[in-house]
């Protein structure tokens, strides 16, 4: 298979990084670069109008939404410009994950009432699925909807739900149906004002020093009826449907890339015994075993852009994809610190809202703070998303019938 780009699309890619390049600013590139991507709200929300503005606020959407018509290929490669260049990626919950679902299944009230804040970055989002006993075994959820008239009445709790402090809605998987024979029948998709009382947020303390995950108490909160994205127990389809929309992020395929980067910049500048760290043979044998493994994702990751004829379930693609992947996450992160020596001992509490907690962050280089909170949150990149061994699993039952 042939794996280069036409002319025209690299043509498009200059123009893309031309746009970066003018409209990005170098403050906001600057908090990415040294917090792995971890940008301030107020950044993220100029950034969004920004492309908002050029149109280009969610390619991956249908153009009749805001969204482009790009090939799948175009919007790889605007995808990775983006990471690049250390913009923020915006509303990633929201634009990513809710926005396809309420597309595809939502009524034309739910379209043009959350759409276009989503992608104006009026409006941030969060996502409601995972509970204390239902993280890898998510059927097992037991958050309630009852319908109590005009409106479903929710009990529950849900886990490690990103940003929710910082979110204004969240759309929730909750159990509507019981008596349902299969748990996943019983499940539906509802959208929730996450300034509804009954709504209690709790930060959890992370091991890098962030507070992005959360847990949610759902305390007889009152939702409108017509909040119901689709059909009634109708919420695991409509789940399935927003992860194989997505099927080729699962693979963080343009942060590996630009994490790759970082290690070969933090590689030339360290010294070891007066040479650069990257001309040490044993670091340098790690580092090109990791470029192999990651232009072989890549390469994966374009035949399903391409749409490849395979005889795999696409879902078993998708936890290949992820289990690479996410190995890959952790994989560069802990080169990174290897490049950076004694200096990787250097904790900086970087959160998206606060820049540094030291004082001194600005005698350091750029590349120095960020890297190890950033590599003790990817401990985690093997959990979320779907565990190693529940992807597993469905690769051996998918794949190979077993």
């Amino acid at each position: 298979m042939n794996f280069e780009f036409s002319p025209e699309d690299e043509a498009f890619r200059a123009q893309v990084r031309e746009f970066i390049q003018q409209n990005l600013p170098k403050d906001i590139a600057r908090q990415a670069y040294r917090r792995g991507n971890a940008v301030s709200r107020e950044g993220i929300r100029h950034w969004q109008k920004t492309l908002y503005k050029k149109g280009w606020g969610a390619p991956h959407l249908p153009l009749a939404y805001g969204g482009s018509d790009w090939s799948a290929v175009r919007k790889h490669i605007f995808t990775e410009e983006i990471y690049k260049a250390d913009a923020p990626d915006a509303g990633w919950q929201g634009l990513h994950m809710a926005a396809p679902v309420i597309i595809a299944f939502g009524s034309e009230e739910q379209k043009q009432r959350h759409l276009p804040p989503m992608l104006s970055g009026d409006v941030y989002w969060c996502q409601g699925f995972s509970e204390p006993n239902a993280g890898s075994d998510l059927a097992s959820l037991r958050t309630a909807a009852v319908l109590d008239g005009d409106t479903y009445v929710v009990n529950g709790q849900k886990i490690w739900t990103s940003e929710a402090q910082y979110s204004q809605w969240g759309f929730f998987l909750v159990r509507t149906d019981a008596s349902a024979d299969k748990p996943q029948k019983g499940i539906s998709f509802l959208l929730i004002d996450m300034s509804t009382p009954g709504i209690t947020v709790r930060p959890i303390e992370q091991i890098d020093g962030g507070d992005e995950l959360n847990e949610v108490f759902l305390d007889n909160v009152r939702v409108p009826k017509e909040n119901l994205v689709g059909d009634l127990n109708m919420g695991w389809s409509y789940a399935k449907y927003l992860l194989e929309k997505e099927r080729t992020t699962s693979s963080f395929i343009y942060y590996n890339k630009r994490q790759l980067d970082v290690v070969k910049d933090i590689a030339r500048r360290e010294l070891d015994n007066g040479k650069p760290v990257i001309e040490m043979p044993e670091f340098s044998r790690k580092l090109s075993r990791l470029e192999m493994d990651l232009h072989a994702l890549e390469w994966s990751v374009l035949r399903v852009l391409a749409d490849e004829k395979s005889s795999f379930n696409l879902d078993a693609v998708v936890s290949t994809l992820k289990i690479r992947g996410s190995d890959m996450q952790q994989r560069v992160t802990e080169l990174q610190m290897e490049a950076l020596g004694l200096r990787s001992l250097r904790y900086f509490n970087l959160t998206q809202e606060n820049d540094s907690d030291t004082g001194d962050h600005d005698l350091w280089p750029d590349y120095v703070p960020g890297r190890a909170a950033q590599y003790l949150f990817n401990r985690a990149s093997t959990i979320y998303g779907g565990a190693q061994e529940v992807q597993k699993n469905i690769i051996a039952k998918l794949a190979f019938g077993l």
